[in-house]
């Protein structure tokens, strides 16, 4: 039996039961016990006290697009690692898309990892990707440990991840039930895409409009009674339009195994506030107007959403371009989702304990990752620090992310990350990080 080696202190921790005084006791990287704020540390631990900051688990995020390898000068695994951590996220999920080879194969997988392996300052897994074609690769990718598997039913924007139609939707996805795998969907109909107005200028009104909510609330319900007739496991990615809400909470109530994220760009930031020209507020689906706005927290508020990820999706500067027509499509927010939903959310009456199930144990439990995402016995102890009263200003140059470009910048925001730990060791205080210590993570087998 080994000695324990770390006692965490705090007066307010957040636990499942709620938050509370505790001192976190961590044995061999995981947490051992959840103890009295005055309980006396075993004999030879290293205690650390954080007085009245909070202490959180560390965060998981099931959507990143790291875009390594191929597309290194977007983002890539030290970058996007060293922004979360900085961020209170000690676990992320890298989409199958962005890089060059895309996630659709086991050689592709490999590739991945091999790149992966030695700039992981947090710990990474992998979805795969669901494409024209690749039915037969998506039993091999499962065994090899993907999380489940990403499509689009419209153009993705990279040539080499291309679009499923109806058909080779039901067919994936008969497929991925068959082994009780997971299908998560960026979910727009592309013939409501077609009929909408081309994008094209600088005018966020123009952009907006293209990419109407039909077109979600349409994909959706079609989504909705695919997975009802092949009993399958589903998960509608950053959902936007809040008209789909009903439909998604009848599913719900109904028995389909439908899952539902949102992003802090649509929880906090509105249409009406975009200038023109402003293509670093330009993604897909895209920033819809305040009442909308206000509907998603109430769908976060009674469970219709489930949970909150960044959707981190970076580009060079050269691609944000001033017309929303030809910009490439992507908020990058990894470093900054935890203070920009904090500061949303208390300002709407929700605390450190909501933010918590949004972003850390909802998140770990879509992926299977029963040691993350909750501070209690036999979790790994994976941790963030917060100072939830204190403010900053987002200063973009300040920013872990390989491009410093970011649709927060200039805003103050509460709530600083004063250090963020991975299996009890210490990986950054906010300002530098260690080396290295993240691990390649695989699913869990269910069962």
């Amino acid at each position: 039996m080994s000695e324990t080696e770390l006692v965490l202190r705090s007066t307010r921790v957040v636990t499942p039961q709620g938050t509370r005084a505790a001192s976190v006791v961590v044995k061999d990287g995981r947490i051992a016990a959840v103890l009295p704020h005055d309980a006396e540390a075993p004999a030879g631990a290293r205690t650390r006290d954080f007085g009245d900051d909070v202490l959180l688990p560390g965060l998981v995020d099931t959507h990143v697009h790291v875009n390594d390898p191929g597309r290194t000068e977007w983002e890539g695994f030290w970058t996007a690692t060293r922004a979360a951590a900085a961020g209170g996220i000690t676990t992320l999920v890298d989409m199958p898309l962005n890089s060059l080879p895309p996630t659709t194969t086991t050689a592709h997988l490999d590739t991945k990892r091999e790149v992966a392996r030695s700039k992981a300052h947090i710990d990474v897994g992998f979805w795969g990707g669901a494409i024209p074609g690749n039915v037969k690769d998506l039993r091999p990718l499962h065994d090899a440990g993907v999380f489940g598997f990403k499509c689009f039913l419209s153009p993705s924007g990279v040539d080499e991840f291309p679009e499923v139609d109806q058909e080779q939707l039901a067919a994936a996805l008969g497929e991925i039930a068959g082994f009780d795998g997971l299908l998560i969907v960026h979910a727009e109909d592309p013939g409501h895409l077609d009929a909408a107005p081309e994008p094209h200028g600088a005018k966020y009104a123009d952009f907006l409009a293209s990419r109407p909510r039909a077109s979600e609330n349409d994909a959706i319900a079609g989504l909705i009674a695919l997975a009802r007739r092949l009993d399958a496991r589903v998960h509608v990615l950053h959902l936007s339009s809040s008209d789909a809400l009903p439909l998604i909470a009848a599913a719900k109530r109904e028995g389909v195994k439908i899952t539902v994220e949102s992003c802090p760009h649509f929880l906090t930031l509105t249409a009406e506030e975009i200038p023109d020209g402003a293509t670093e507020f330009k993604c897909c689906p895209p920033i819809r107007e305040a009442a909308n706005q206000d509907a998603l927290w109430e769908g976060l508020a009674d469970g219709t959403i489930d949970c909150i990820v960044s959707d981190h999706s970076p580009s060079t500067a050269d691609l944000k371009t001033a017309d929303f027509g030809a910009a490439w499509g992507g908020i990058s927010s990894l470093q900054l989702g935890l203070p920009a939903i904090w500061t949303e959310a208390r300002k709407r009456g929700h605390t450190l304990d909501d933010v918590v199930r949004w972003m850390a144990t909802a998140p770990a439990a879509l992926v299977g990752l029963g040691r993350k995402g909750a501070i209690e016995p036999g979790r790994d102890a994976d941790f963030a620090v917060l100072a939830p009263e204190e403010t900053f200003t987002v200063d973009p140059q300040a920013l872990q992310h390989r491009n410093k470009i970011t649709a927060y910048a200039g805003k103050t925001l509460h709530g600083v990350v004063r250090s963020t730990w991975l299996r009890g060791r210490q990986i950054t205080d906010g300002a530098t990080l260690t080396e290295p210590t993240g691990e390649l993570l695989e699913r869990p087998h269910r069962g």
